[in-house]
């Protein structure tokens, strides 16, 4: 049985990572039964997680974990598509996963009140009494480089709002009256956009993007969707 390592999961979601619940929901599209493992974070090849474990086999990052299954599995995620349709998808994942996972995850990590709801008892957890404080407060400072460094932290609380706001929009538009992006089965993309709509919609992580994605009807009904067809127990 296949072995994935991630964060764990948290009230309303299978993980605190969205790449790690895209990994997830992309082993639940290629019908391969899984466990969680939370313990793995010290032994990540490239230092984050996702990774699986495959009967011995280690594959580490959603999209090479995607590629795996499909070679392994003989499962084709975009089944169905056309050529453009594959490259739509892919400009898609992109989308979520270049541009909105940085607005999403700079709100979690720099905002004091979200960090406290959300990823702050997770270090709580995994770092003991002495050092819980500082290690935070490190942690928190690292990520915030970061962000500078990648760019999305240079934008004052307007600016970012108004990327979000470009981002969900775009996304509302793309999904419009359809189930799922490109139809009435999902593809692979949607395992990406779902697991950052999810993350972006977390109760725990308050923010003008998460707002707008609310208030969105088009998209809670398409994170509903997804959520009732691959994860019917989280709620």
């Amino acid at each position: 049985m296949v072995k994935i390592y991630g964060f764990g999961a948290a009230p309303g979601l299978p993980d605190l990572s969205p790449f790690v619940l895209k990994a997830m929901t992309l082993l639940k599209m290629a019908g391969v039964e899984y466990t969680v493992d939370t313990t793995g974070f010290r032994r990540a090849p490239k230092g984050k997680l996702p990774y699986i474990d495959d009967e011995g086999v280690i594959v580490a990052d959603s999209t090479f974990i995607r590629l795996h299954l499909e070679k392994t599995r003989g499962v084709d995620f975009d089944a169905g598509l056309s050529p453009l349709e594959r490259a739509q998808g892919w400009a898609i994942e992109k989308l979520c996963e270049d541009h909105l996972m940085w607005i999403v995850a700079l709100h979690r990590w720099t905002d004091d009140a979200n960090f406290a709801r959300g990823l702050g008892p997770v270090f709580d957890k995994m770092l003991p009494a002495p050092a819980r404080a500082p290690g935070k407060w490190a942690i928190r400072r690292g990520m915030s480089w970061r962000f500078w460094q990648q760019g999305v932290g240079r934008y004052d609380a307007a600016e970012l709002a108004i990327l979000g706001s470009r981002d969900v929009e775009a996304l509302a538009t793309l999904i419009g009256g359809k189930p799922f992006l490109f139809g009435d089965r999902p593809c692979a993309a949607d395992a990406s956009v779902f697991a950052m709509l999810t993350l972006l919609m977390d109760p725990a992580t308050e923010s003008p993007t998460r707002d707008v994605a609310l208030s969105t009807p088009t998209l809670v009904a398409y994170r509903d969707r997804m959520r009732n067809r691959y994860f019917p127990d989280v709620t």
